[in-house]
């Protein structure tokens, strides 16, 4: 199973206003565990910051002056995406702003979609932790998943927190069959031991069984007479249990 842990940094938070995308930094996983294999690059958005977003991501224009364009990136993209799931944290702010981009490039290229699932995990970690905030440093902090070093948001960091948050909040599915193998084999060893037990007790021949003299239960019946006057002649334990 091919995973890949994305997010983007943009010019603002309205794709439909003309915001780009500035930066994609994606982190690969097979069978749950990071490859090493990241897909990151910045990008000239041609445009100005909204104002905000640029002390959001730390990224200026005049540093992404130099960049290539998403029209330059976007085969590379594609076939790093082709044919993955997509695991994205408020999967349809990042989905609207790629599926512009492509659009902007030419209809061949089609939606991201049509190369890839995709799982949100803001959805995810509101179902699972309803009332709560939900924010990737939100889910750092509930997870134990250090971001100390995150003072910026940054695509390839986000992603490879994310991905750290992904595998601890999904951790219990690839171990539900070993719990149930476990389950079982407890349940194997309780009747091993009570099996046991009862050969022993067999084994030690008859238990011996105590004989009450007159004396002894006159004295119980009276004992328990006793105790029935202090609960207003109710019934008392030991005579319904012998009963």
């Amino acid at each position: 199973m091919r995973q890949i842990v994305l997010d983007t940094e943009t010019t603002g938070l309205e794709w439909r206003k003309g915001n780009r995308v500035v930066e994609i930094g994606c982190v690969e996983l097979i069978e749950r565990r990071p490859t090493g294999n990241h897909f990151h690059h910045y990008l000239n958005p041609d445009r100005e910051f909204e104002q905000g977003a640029q002390e959001v991501t730390g990224l200026t224009t005049e540093f992404l002056a130099d960049k290539p364009r998403f029209e330059n990136v976007v085969d590379e993209f594609l076939d790093y995406i082709d044919g993955a799931e997509l695991i994205i944290h408020n999967a349809s702010f990042d989905i609207g702003f790629l599926d512009n981009e492509l659009s902007l490039v030419g209809a061949s290229r089609g939606r991201i979609s049509d190369r890839a699932t995709v799982t949100d995990t803001l959805e995810m970690a509101r179902h699972r932790y309803p009332g709560q905030r939900n924010s990737l440093d939100a889910l750092c902090r509930r997870l134990g998943v250090d971001n100390a070093h995150r003072q910026l948001h940054g695509a390839l960091l986000d992603a490879q927190l994310l991905a750290d948050v992904y595998l601890a909040m999904t951790s219990g599915q690839s171990e539900i069959g070993f719990d149930a193998l476990t389950a079982e084999a407890d349940a194997n060893q309780a009747d091993a031991a009570a099996e046991a037990l009862a050969a022993q007790v067999a084994a030690s021949g008859p238990r011996p069984r105590v004989i009450v003299s007159g004396d002894e239960r006159t004295a119980h019946e009276a004992r328990l007479d006793a105790i029935g006057k202090k609960l207003d002649d109710k019934p008392v334990l030991w005579r319904v249990l012998a009963s």
